[in-house]
Formats: structure tokens, C-alpha cells, sequence
């Protein structure tokens, strides 16, 4: 079963990644509906994250939530903005992945 804390740090990476495509989408501001959307989403987040970090150090927390959203970010980017990703940007965010999976696998500092 997944401990409490994930599924809050779980809410906390969708709504930045939902903020974060509304930025995107927002075009710099320019469009109201998705700036809204945006401001709302990032709120969201930092509450959620703020939630996650009652029980797990900032460095775990922060590293998760900035790593997962990195690579779900490059993923929208590429799905729906149609933006192509190079092999040094593949590979590095290949990387930011495994070393979330590391931080998961071996770290005690997480809330396992």
C-alpha cells in the first residue's frame, strides 16, 4: 500500500504539471482562462506540497516533485506542444528518473 504522504506528494506534481502546461498554454500570460488556470494549479501544488512536507525532509520531497515534474513536463511538451526532445535531452531526463528511483530504492530519509 502507498503511504498517505505519496498520494498528497502525488497531487502536488499533477497540479504543477497542470500548472505548468497552463503556462504554456497561457502564452505568457496573454490568454486569461489558462493564466487563471495556471495561478490556481500552482497553488494547489504548494499546498499539497507543503502537506508532503510534515512527514518527509524538503530535499526528498522537493527532489520528487521537481523530478517527476521535469520529466511528465517534457512528456506534455512533446505530446501536445509538439516540441521534440534530443538524445541529451532524453538522457537526461532518463536520469532525473533513475535517480528519483534511487532515492525511492535506497534512501532512508523518504517515508517508507
Amino acid at each position: 500500500m502507498i503511504p498517505h504522504v505519496y498520494l498528497v506528494l502525488a497531487f502536488a506534481i499533477l497540479a504543477e504539471t497542470a500548472g505548468t502546461t497552463a503556462l504554456q498554454a497561457s502564452q505568457q500570460f496573454t490568454r486569461l482562462w489558462p493564466s487563471v488556470l495556471a495561478l490556481l494549479a500552482y497553488g494547489v501544488s504548494f499546498y499539497f506540497l507543503a502537506q508532503a512536507l510534515r512527514v518527509m525532509p524538503v530535499g526528498v520531497v522537493y527532489a520528487i516533485w521537481s523530478g517527476l515534474g521535469i520529466v511528465f513536463i517534457a512528456a506534455i511538451g512533446y505530446l501536445v506542444f509538439g516540441q521534440k526532445l534530443d538524445l541529451p535531452a532524453i538522457l537526461g531526463t532518463a536520469m532525473i528518473l533513475a535517480g528519483i528511483v534511487v532515492i525511492q530504492l535506497f534512501s532512508r530519509a523518504g517515508a517508507h
